[in-house]
């Protein structure tokens, strides 16, 4: 998961860019990159690590120009190479930046494609770096010695007729503008917004509405599936229509789990779909448990917090903080490593004595992945005094990889691809443990925009919207996302960079 954004302004946008990327850190913290252009000069600073340490005071002052993009990363197949921080670049044609954020499903296919017949290098192991590239010879490929707006949406054309998976992307095309477009199925969000100024008006697309909010912008509307947006440097806005067919299907995990509460995507409001999530947990407790003996509702911070509130007022029980987070601390999902994720668990919370003492808990979370974190946490809260401990999950089982730019994990380090979810209780340590109903997650979500029919629910019913996901390409993906693998990649690159230096 990673998250993008681009502006397009009458003044330098290198803050501005900056606290987009700081906005949007919860989707990626393994890198950051800001690309800006500066007649006709790009300036381009990117490096492993948080927004807040790869840019200094000195390299802010070199990123001039009033038109930009940026991206924040954290890497879907465990690779940390700095090699791979975004935004790429390529010089031909115009000279080509981009961010992306999603998943290929056909990388290899297009890669092989990209050097027999296109004639075109790919120097990283990054499907955005592919994509990247499908899109300059696209744009390469139409002859024209200089562009026009109309390029710009034919060559998305050929990329939609190309690529497969999730992508949602922002390219500068240097000296011309900025492009912001979204796969077919529209997976991954992406929005773009207006700022009117004395000097006329400003555009920015990002990944999610919270980024346009922060620094002024209006939100206009999401990017619709297969659509392009092109905003010209001069500051004139453009969308159309890029691909020939289209089957909306956002991520649902967005709504559990990735997006901050207080964004907007497709129509839907984040925080009231979680608030939803736990009223149908609450209708489920209430429908199979009535004579259930739980004393506080508990939310494991800080994706839960909104669904849990609900459930407790729902249960009509006490709703309490009863762990407090180091917000120094990153998102555990995200880490590489299995070693790494659980020493993180306790340095990243500790429980409140006094709320767990002598009292049946319901600790309520996002999500369970793996498992071994849910597993530490019911552990503290029975060290700090609790009679009983149920857990809830403000989503269903997660069985499956994800595909379209989430990373999760090989399906046996799943903690319920093959256990039941009274195991997965079990094996966790909870006396009982309560999942959402697939069905219910959706309408929880579907409530806030019914115009959407269907969603990407891959990772809980292994229905892959895209329809080119088999078996073997799972196989692949275990591979590539098994905890041993990555540990040896993430070794060799240390080597690498090392060596490098």
């Amino acid at each position: 998961m990673c998250g993008i954004a681009g502006i397009v302004s009458h003044q330098n946008v290198n803050q501005e860019l900056f606290d987009a990327l700081t906005v949007l850190q919860h989707r990626g913290q393994d890198a950051a990159g800001i690309v800006t252009c500066e007649n006709g000069r790009l300036h381009l600073r990117k490096e492993n690590g948080l927004a807040r340490d790869v840019f200094t005071n000195a390299h802010m002052l070199k990123l001039k120009g009033a038109m930009g993009i940026a991206h924040v990363r954290y890497p879907t197949a465990g690779c940390t190479s700095s090699a791979e921080a975004q935004p790429f670049y390529v010089n031909s044609p115009f000279g080509l930046t981009l961010a992306h954020n999603g998943n290929l499903t056909n990388t290899n296919e297009l890669k092989k494609a990209l050097f027999v017949e296109d004639q075109r290098h790919i120097n990283t192991d990054s499907d955005s770096e592919v994509l990247l590239n499908v899109f300059a010879h696209e744009l390469q490929n139409l002859g024209k010695l200089s562009l026009t707006v109309d390029d710009v949406f034919e060559a998305v054309r050929g990329v939609h007729r190309r690529c497969r998976g999730a992508y949602a992307v922002v390219v500068m095309i240097t000296g011309f503008g900025i492009l912001g477009f979204r796969d077919p199925h529209g997976i991954r969000p992406v929005v773009y917004g207006e700022r009117k100024t004395d000097k006329g008006s400003e555009f920015m697309i990002a990944s999610e509405s919270v980024a346009l909010d922060v620094l002024g912008f209006n939100l206009i509307r999401d990017v619709e599936p297969g659509e392009a947006v092109f905003i010209e440097q001069s500051g004139e806005l453009h969308t159309r229509q890029c691909a020939d067919t289209v089957d909306h299907c956002p991520c649902i995990f967005e709504y559990v789990y990735f997006a901050r509460p207080d964004s907007i995507i497709d129509d839907i409001s984040v925080y009231k779909a979680r608030l939803r999530m736990g009223e149908k947990l609450a209708q489920k407790i209430l429908r199979e448990w009535p004579d259930h003996d739980i004393d506080v509702v508990i939310p494991i911070p800080d994706t839960s917090r909104t669904a849990a509130l609900e459930m407790a007022n729902r249960l009509g029980v006490k709703f309490r903080e009863g762990f407090i987070k180091n917000r120094y601390i990153g998102r555990t999902f995200i880490m590489p490593g299995q070693k790494m994720r659980e020493k993180s668990v306790r340095q990243k919370l500790n429980a409140i004595g006094l709320e767990f003492e002598g009292k049946n808990v319901l600790l309520v979370d996002d999500s369970v992945v793996r498992g071994t974190t849910s597993a530490q946490i019911i552990q503290m809260a029975r060290d700090a005094g609790a009679k009983k401990v149920y857990f809830a999950s403000a989503a269903p089982p997660v069985r499956y990889p994800n595909v379209y730019g989430i990373d999760m994990p090989a399906a046996h380090e799943l903690i319920a691809h093959n256990l039941s979810e009274e195991e997965v209780g079990k094996a966790i340590g909870a006396d009982r443990i309560i999942y959402q109903d697939l069905q219910d997650l959706i309408d929880a979500v579907r409530k806030g925009n019914p115009a959407i029919e269907h969603f990407d629910t891959s990772c809980f019913s292994k229905e892959y919207v895209t329809g080119d996901i088999d078996d073997a390409y799972l196989e692949h993906i275990e591979d590539l996302r098994n905890d041993h693998a990555q540990s040896q990649r993430n070794a060799q690159n240390f080597i690498i960079e090392m060596q490098n230096c």
